[in-house]
């Protein structure tokens, strides 16, 4: 602990700090809260610590807002961040002085009408309707600015709510089937971009075997899936469970697209990606297998990979329709 100078002891001396209840008044009310105070450790005297003090005061503030309701500093800055608009910004919209954000987020306690304004247009179809009612009074770029914001709002929340739903569908407990993980779809996504990405022409046949060989290898190596899918044993090699499924709310939310044509007399489906891998989605180790699956099938075509697959101990082994468990990852060698 640090030494410090006290005044009844008139030297240097060592310090502790102990807690107490103290009181304070907010907004005319009495609030009591823990209070920690840097002491004397040789006669107890309370010695100033602002670090102490400020946090004490702090905490006081925040057992008020809680009490009464109120948005938290770092609420009210999230409000105003998911819209991209600055602390004078967000006060010139709303008719605020200039200054009155930045006192909110920096532990001012906000008027009780500032504070219900403030939670009605953390919504973004509220904020909508809020510049639909002020139009005339907001500026045209600020105004495209803010719908611009809304709508990427409503669409990252439309797309959280169908991986929800998405999950609860192909939801399993981690077992054997599944390479003892859960159903990741973001990490599916993350692996199907990646090899739409890197491989020219990529047909949906050829995918399915690239990602089962992915989530094998990573299990052998690991003892988890990298995916949590579950691949059945189909006419044309292992595919995921629900593929068709798991592709069409892939194009939904224009992660990649499906283009159906027919070369002598077949019908091909090429995937192709309409986006780039999210950063900090898939592990260096789990690049490292997607690399060399790749560079292992890369000059592999569809037919190819099919054959290659059937050799393999988990699809000799399982009949059409059956669950190849990742138990036969052991078998997998790609290198």
């Amino acid at each position: 602990m640090m030494r410090k100078y006290c005044e009844r002891c008139d030297k240097d001396v060592e310090t502790k700090i102990v807690t107490r209840k103290e009181t304070f008044k907010i907004c005319g009310e009495d609030v009591t809260v823990d209070a920690q105070i840097l002491t004397c450790a040789d006669c107890g005297e309370e010695l100033f610590c602002e670090e102490l003090d400020s946090k004490t005061l702090l905490n006081a503030y925040n057992e008020y807002r809680q009490k009464h309701n109120l948005l938290m500093p770092k609420e009210i800055k999230d409000i105003r961040e998911q819209y991209g608009l600055s602390q004078r910004g967000l006060a010139k919209l709303l008719n605020w002085g200039d200054k009155t954000i930045f006192r909110y987020e920096n532990g001012s306690i906000q008027d009780k009408a500032h504070n219900s304004m403030l939670i009605f247009l953390r919504d973004p179809e509220n904020m909508r309707a809020y510049l639909a009612n002020n139009e005339a009074t907001i500026d045209e770029k600020l105004k495209a600015q803010l719908l611009k914001a809304i709508d990427e709002l409503e669409h990252k929340e439309k797309r959280r709510r169908g991986i929800k739903l998405l999950n609860l569908y192909f939801s399993k407990m981690p077992c054997i089937e599944n390479g003892f993980k859960s159903f990741d779809y973001e990490k599916i996504c993350a692996m199907v971009l990646f090899f739409s990405n890197k491989c020219a022409g990529l047909y949906k046949t050829k995918l399915m075997k690239l990602l089962n060989y992915s989530d094998m290898v990573f299990y052998k190596e690991n003892g988890i899936s990298m995916s949590g899918l579950t691949y059945a044993h189909l006419p044309y090699g292992p595919v995921p469970d629900k593929a068709d499924i798991l592709l069409g709310n892939m194009e939904a939310d224009h992660i990649i697209r499906i283009e159906v044509f027919y070369e002598n007399g077949y019908e091909k489906h090429e995937v192709i990606p309409e986006r780039d891998i999210e950063e900090g989605i898939l592990s260096e180790q789990e690049m490292a297998v997607l690399e060399r699956v790749y560079v292992k099938f890369k000059d592999f075509g569809s037919a190819e990979i099919s054959e290659y697959s059937h050799k393999e101990k988990g699809y000799s082994s399982t009949k059409t329709g059956e669950i190849i468990s990742y138990a036969y990852a052991k078998d997998v060698v790609i290198d």
